[in-house]
């Protein structure tokens, strides 16, 4: 099928030039020469003469732009001024190796379609003369030619005889244009090279940072703009100010050069493989070239011997392997400037691994002294509080001043191992300040009542604060304290209606219950006992209210009586612990006053709080047997 399609364009080549008498003649200095390639009477379409196939090419390309991409990573490691010196010169290293290896693709692309337009002739010699892709070529070249001569001889006035003629020429070359498309797209060696150069200019397209021109050929390395140092991106302050003092810059210092040195040692292992794969490339062109030299050596053996008619074919053949060594050249050269460029970028990447182990080390062993450090003064600072602890057992006998001081050492401890942690971590001390101060305050403010209640702890514990096993009443609430904690406190509610004693109930109230006014908190004083009781009572109309006053105090003093030693021995402890002289003995008291046109009478007496009951009920009894005596008087 495809030897009748070529023999269809061969006719349809001979109507558009009228016949073989308007072929390209080589004698004809007006005929378009075309460059050497290889032909059926050379050496080289008999053997392969491109180095790689499409496919390896592509292979290479797409390693190396993907090693080209690890700039970005050593981009973002360049933390110091010499690491941006050592990027600087990688960079421009990568774009000479990327070009490179674009010229090495492209000159085998070429490579790669001189053999295919070779085994087109070989496969077609019966049409090569009429449809192979360089007589098409060259009889393009031809109609152009014609045409800028018509245009010409039409300037100089001919212009009515000379339009037809024209436009049988444009016809002629839009059907050869569309031949030569069909021709090279029909054959699949042909297109596959075709595409091979258009997928190289599709990935260099998407490296535009290396400088290389998809259309460019050799020249795109050497010319490719180099990237500038003040380029590099700026660095944020914390990674290029000096080493701090605190553990968290130090140890995030110490993660970040880790990191670093395993990046360099990745990216350098990268480019080992990369120059690998060079390095197995190097060989065929290079076996190649050896072959191509043999054969010219042969040949020009050949032609000493030859007569003057084998010199014109000897010719020939010289003029392909000229141009095979070319191309081969073009691609042996770069891959040895691959390989001397790979090596340079292999030592920047060994100095800069050198630098960043020695920096790791550097701030691994001042993390390391930090830590000892810090760790010695908490050691001190457990040892002190340690020493604080077995003082207090020793020397304080007391246990509710022992819990006391047990509980201060418990809070400055604390307080100052979270002090010499925070100050160990943070990089800068005003820093912490602002952020201690502005912390404090959101804590205070959020716990207000909590805090309120941690200072009243203090308050309560006092000298003449309460503890576990003291009376108190707090507004009308009367108990035994069992708990005191440093929010809040914890009563064992006790009974006042009746017999004193415990109702089942254990009562809270936060430690803040010493600020408020309102509130009160009333305690009794350790190892008294004692209360006052308050009756009014109305009296009867009698004829002698003081002979009456004094019948109901004598009755009363003689119940109070009973207890008088214990309420003498309470009072006494009362002077005691206050150190005032102004506290009297206990006793009772009768007062008389007018109320509403009627004489009443306050009665107050002591009474012991564990036989309050007993006593206000005698005391009853007697007043009122002293009002029924007056009454019937």
């Amino acid at each position: 099928m495809r030897t009748a399609t070529l023999g269809a364009l061969f006719v349809l080549t001979g109507i558009i030039y009228g016949g073989a008498a308007d072929a390209a003649d080589p004698g004809n200095p007006a005929a378009p020469v075309a460059a050497p390639k290889p032909t059926a009477a050379g050496p080289a379409p008999a053997n392969r003469v491109s180095v790689l196939t499409g496919e390896q090419v592509i292979q290479i390309l797409d390693e190396t732009v993907d090693w080209y991409r690890t700039l970005g990573t050593q981009q973002q490691n360049a933390t110091q001024p010499s690491d941006l010196l050592i990027l600087f010169a990688n960079r421009q290293t990568a774009d000479k190796v990327v070009g490179l290896a674009f010229e090495i693709a492209r000159a085998n692309a070429e490579l790669l379609s001189s053999e295919a337009t070779a085994e087109q002739n070989a496969a077609e010699p019966a049409a090569a003369d009429a449809s192979a892709p360089q007589t098409l070529n060259l009889r393009q070249a031809e109609l152009d030619a014609k045409r800028q001569e018509i245009k010409k001889q039409m300037s100089d006035g001919k212009h009515a005889e000379l339009q037809g003629e024209l436009a049988m020429l444009d016809a002629r070359k839009n059907l050869l244009d569309t031949m030569t498309e069909f021709v090279s797209s029909s054959d699949p060696k042909a297109a596959g090279a075709n595409n091979l150069k258009a997928q190289i200019d599709a990935i260099a397209a998407t490296i535009p940072s290396s400088g290389i021109n998809p259309a460019a050929g050799s020249a795109a390395a050497s010319s490719a703009p180099q990237a500038s140092p003040a380029a590099a991106p700026a660095k944020n302050a914390d990674e290029t100010a000096p080493t701090r003092s605190g553990l968290w810059s130090l140890a995030t210092n110490v993660f970040k050069l880790r990191s670093k040195v395993d990046s360099i040692e990745l990216i350098d292992k990268h480019t080992a493989d990369l120059a690998q794969t060079f390095e197995e490339i190097s060989a065929p062109p290079l076996k190649q070239l050896k072959a191509y030299s043999a054969r010219s050596d042969a040949l020009a053996a050949q032609s000493d011997a030859a007569g003057e008619g084998v010199h014109k074919e000897l010719r020939g053949q010289f003029d392909t392997l000229a141009w095979l060594f070319k191309q081969t050249s073009d691609i042996l050269v770069p891959l040895t400037k691959e390989k001397v460029l790979l090596r340079q970028y292999r030592h920047n990447l060994g100095n800069w691994r050198d630098s960043a182990e020695r920096q790791y080390h550097e701030a691994l062993a001042a993390l390391g002294i930090r830590t000892a450090l810090l760790a010695g003064i908490l050691a001190v600072v457990f040892g002190l509080a340690e020493i604080w602890r077995r003082a207090v057992l020793r020397y304080s006998h007391e246990p509710r001043r022992r819990s006391q001081l047990l509980l201060v050492r418990t809070i400055v401890l604390w307080t100052v191992v979270l002090a010499i942690v925070g100050l160990s971590f943070v990089t800068e001390i005003s820093t912490f300040a602002t952020f201690a101060g502005l912390l404090t305050a959101g804590v205070a403010v959020a716990m207000q009542s909590v805090l309120v209640s941690v200072v009243g702890y203090f308050f309560l514990i006092g000298k003449y604060g309460i503890r576990v096993g003291d009376r108190i009443q707090i507004g009308a609430v009367v108990g035994e304290v069992i708990d005191i904690g440093l929010v809040r406190m914890h009563l064992m509610e006790l009974n006042q209606s009746g017999p004193l004693g415990p109702t089942g109930r254990v009562v809270a109230f936060a430690n803040l219950i010493v600020f408020q006014a309102s509130g009160g908190l009333f305690k009794q004083i350790p190892g008294v006992n004692l209360a006052w009781h308050e009756n009014t009572l109305t009296l009867p109309v009698v004829g002698d209210y003081a002979a009456l006053k004094e019948k109901l105090l004598a009755a009363i003093t003689g119940v109070v009586g009973h207890y008088s030693e214990e309420i003498s021995r309470q009072t006494k402890e009362i002077e005691k612990t206050t150190a005032t002289t102004s506290v009297t003995v206990a006793a009772p008291q009768v007062q008389m006053h007018l109320s509403g046109g009627r004489m009443e009478a306050l009665i107050r007496y002591p009474v012991h709080r564990e036989h309050a009951a007993e006593i206000d009920e005698r005391v009853a009894q007697a007043v009122m047997k002293v009002i029924a005596e007056s009454s019937a008087a």
